[in-house]
């Protein structure tokens, strides 16, 4: 009996093994590598002597706090957060309510079609936003030249760069949510629906009133693994810019990774990946437990 009970209760523990070996070797395993590195002054002669590795204490921490290059990178992925988090969260939300009004074959080809860009590689994405955005070439420019606006430098100019290139991630981080949304949708009651409109609610009504409050858990997923992502936002800048013009679009990532393969200072880089990963963890930390429970509503 005793037997029976304890192979009870260590089934689902016996279930959940594989994703949680999968997810500590992978996951939470370099998180400590790196935190370890952080502490010395590991660059590319360590795989020729292990000895070279020297303990540095806290100095990769207080270089990195004292590096104008680093805070400019931390900077520049707030401002990547601050605008691109609240577009992809929004256009998200509304493309996929408009979406959802109708099961006619042209709109679920339209739901294909906006999640195209999420499954897109971002080396054909930059391929054709790199001809969009052209000086000289690009067909933005060109639509201008006809309404007689001289040529913007849409990846040259510092302060226009990073919208250029958040607008890039923008679009291509909407199509995942728009399917996130479009399945949060389908559980939304019709009753609800029906008797608001029986008690003559219009659209709007039942949109902001019923549909929208509960997709409250999805809005809040979305928003959590939007500000997540760009917490870590690399791809875009990385392909269209390199981090340029003078830094303009260079991300925390970006820097780390410049930091990391270019320059060989293994140990400075996971400095800063530490900090990077204690500022998106106490993010995320305070947006659940800003979040109120679904009886609150």
């Amino acid at each position: 009996m005793k037997g029976a009970i304890l192979r009870n209760r260590l089934s689902p523990y016996l279930f959940v093994s594989p994703a949680m070996l999968l997810l500590v070797t992978f996951g939470v395993f370099p998180i400590f590598v790196a935190l370890a590195v952080s502490f010395t002054n590991m660059n590319i002669s360590a795989f020729a002597n292990i000895r070279n590795v020297k303990f540095v204490g806290v100095d990769n921490y207080v270089t990195l706090f004292g590096d104008a290059d680093f805070w400019q990178a931390l900077a520049n992925t707030g401002i990547f957060a601050l605008v691109g988090v609240p577009a992809i969260v929004v256009l998200s939300l509304a493309v996929a309510l408009l979406l959802n009004r109708s099961d006619h074959p042209f709109f679920r080809a339209l739901r294909s079609f906006y999640f195209i860009p999420a499954i897109t590689a971002i080396v054909a994405i930059s391929l054709i936003w790199g001809y969009l955005y052209n000086t000289q070439f690009g067909f933005l420019n060109y639509l201008l030249s006809l309404v007689g606006v001289e040529q913007v430098q849409w990846l040259s100019d510092p302060v226009l760069a990073k919208f250029s290139v958040a607008l890039v991630a923008v679009w291509r981080g909407t199509g995942l949510n728009i399917i996130i949304f479009l399945a949060a949708l389908q559980g939304v009651p019709k009753d609800y629906l029906e008797a608001a409109s029986l008690d003559g609610a219009g659209e709007w009504r039942k949109t902001f009133s019923i549909t929208v409050p509960l997709l409250r858990f999805a809005i809040f997923f979305v928003t959590v693994t939007t500000i997540i992502s760009w917490g870590q936002f690399f791809d875009e800048p990385f392909v269209l810019t390199d981090g340029g013009p003078l830094g303009a679009t260079t991300s925390v990532s970006i820097f780390l990774y410049k930091e990391g393969f270019r320059m060989n200072q293994f140990g400075y880089a996971s400095a800063g990946s530490i900090v990077l990963f204690a500022i998106i963890a106490i993010i995320t930390v305070f947006q659940l437990r800003a979040r109120k429970a679904d009886d609150e509503y």
